[in-house]
């Protein structure tokens, strides 16, 4: 069998699930179900896969210091693609299809979302090698989630034909978000749920591209031409990058392709598009809550309630989503999740900044204790933002940052001499006690 190359998409910033997720925090690297984030859990998906070669992620210059961090913490290591500018995803895709050629012509891709929840890895594996061995006759093929609601929020998949050994049937045809009656329909045809995650061998990839977008091959091939790798990175061409075309891989490719597959994936998947699809990954007590923070419920059911911020005590309600962050707070209906966006576009035309970063305020110094002797205040930094500390003993309470060349982890404790720079490699937060 073909060596596989799992490569994860990880752009985008997560408009529905705001306050927590935003351009400065995108909700792939947040801690939304458990101990890890939704990439990190992806990453420890692949990794492991029979066959693979080489993980890859495909990413934009600020989303490096995340992918580096949180790589770090599960002692998992990757090449990471960074991309000039946002494109859609064919280029990248595209541009990924390319890099992995160049190593291995006969490379198989696992192309996935780097923020999709998937709570049987095991299963999702067994598809993973299934949709390998059928890419590498030469199809590309779709993870096709079994329907257990019918859902309006995700595209669906008609499937045709089995073909190969029945493993795989052929993609009869890719339809869009239904209205409710529609999906309801789809659930007893059986439809598939399409969970945008895909496999094909590199160089069919390339192929569909040169014959149905070729600008996009043809950046694709010159962004990896003489690709350096540092540390592991690699940062494609911004010029060759440019000329490919902006659109998004399903135009680009899959919706005209003859060569389109599905494996049927028995899988719990969701792409944890909104709140409600956070509640309902979520771990529930007996009436349907589920609660991170600093919260209490009272006489509450079928309500998601989480804070980074200040206590939050929800009383005599059902069916709501409570997310509180420092400087701001998000209150709806459980049925209105995917109106977040709405809210958020209305800030934006606003030109209010809370609506694609955090305040000011919950950045920089935050002045905790002050003696006779000691100043001690928590400092949370951006990531690639490079502070300067005086004299003091500074911890790293989260994240990874540089000095001098050395990299730090969460848990280090420095006693700082003198004036000193130092880079957050992501978001960090220190705590820094300094002689008065």
């Amino acid at each position: 069998m073909a060596a596989i190359y799992p490569v994860i998409l990880c752009g985008g910033s997560g408009t529905r699930l705001w306050p927590a997720s935003r351009s400065d925090q995108p909700k792939q690297f947040l801690k939304l179900l458990s101990e890890r984030s939704s990439f990190q859990d992806t990453v420890l998906r692949v990794k492991d896969i029979p066959g693979v070669a080489e993980v890859v992620v495909v990413t934009g210059e600020a989303m490096v210091g995340f992918v580096a961090d949180q790589t770090a913490e599960i002692e998992a290591w990757t090449t990471i693609l960074v991309e000039p500018e946002a494109r859609d995803s064919a280029p990248a895709v595209a541009a990924a299809a390319a890099y992995v050629e160049r190593q291995d012509p006969d490379g198989v891709l696992l192309m996935l979302a780097a923020d999709h929840y998937i709570s049987q890895p095991e299963i999702f594996q067994q598809a993973a090698l299934a949709a390998a061995r059928a890419a590498e006759q030469g199809l590309i093929v779709t993870f096709g989630v079994q329907p257990t609601v019918p859902a309006t929020g995700f595209g669906y998949i008609r499937p045709g034909e089995p073909l190969l050994d029945g493993s795989v049937r052929k993609v009869a045809a890719f339809v869009e978000k239904p209205d409710q009656a529609t999906a309801e329909r789809y659930l007893q045809e059986g439809y598939l749920w399409n969970s945008g995650n895909f496999a094909f061998k590199a160089a069919t990839l390339i192929g569909e591209f040169e014959a149905f977008e070729p600008t996009v091959a043809e950046a694709a091939k010159a962004c990896v031409d003489g690709l350096e790798l540092e540390a592991g990175v690699a940062r494609l061409n911004r010029e060759a990058f440019a000329q490919a075309k902006k659109i998004s891989l399903d135009y680009a490719v899959m919706e005209r392709t003859q060569k389109a597959a599905v494996v049927p994936a028995a899988f719990a998947w969701s792409d944890l598009g909104a709140w409600d699809a956070i509640w309902e990954a979520s771990a529930q007590d007996e009436n349907g809550n589920a609660q991170a923070g600093d919260v209490d419920l009272l006489k509450t059911s079928g309500v998601l309630a989480r804070s980074t911020g200040p206590y939050v005590g929800v009383i005599g309600v059902s069916d709501l989503i409570v997310v509180v962050e420092p400087d701001a707070v998000l209150v709806c209906h459980r049925n209105d999740s995917q109106a977040v966006k709405t809210l958020v576009d209305g800030l934006k035309a606003k030109g209010r900044s809370i609506a694609v970063r955090r305040s000011a305020s919950t950045q920089g110094a935050q002045p905790l204790v002050s003696t006779q002797g000691f100043d001690v205040a928590l400092h949370r930094v951006t990531a690639g933002e490079t502070i300067t500390l005086p004299r003091s003993t500074v911890q790293l309470l989260e994240g990874v940052f540089e000095l001098d060349g050395e990299v730090y982890a969460a848990g280090a404790v420095l006693s700082l001499e003198g004036e000193v720079n130092l880079r957050a490699i992501g978001a960090a937060t220190l705590l820094v006690t300094s002689p008065r």
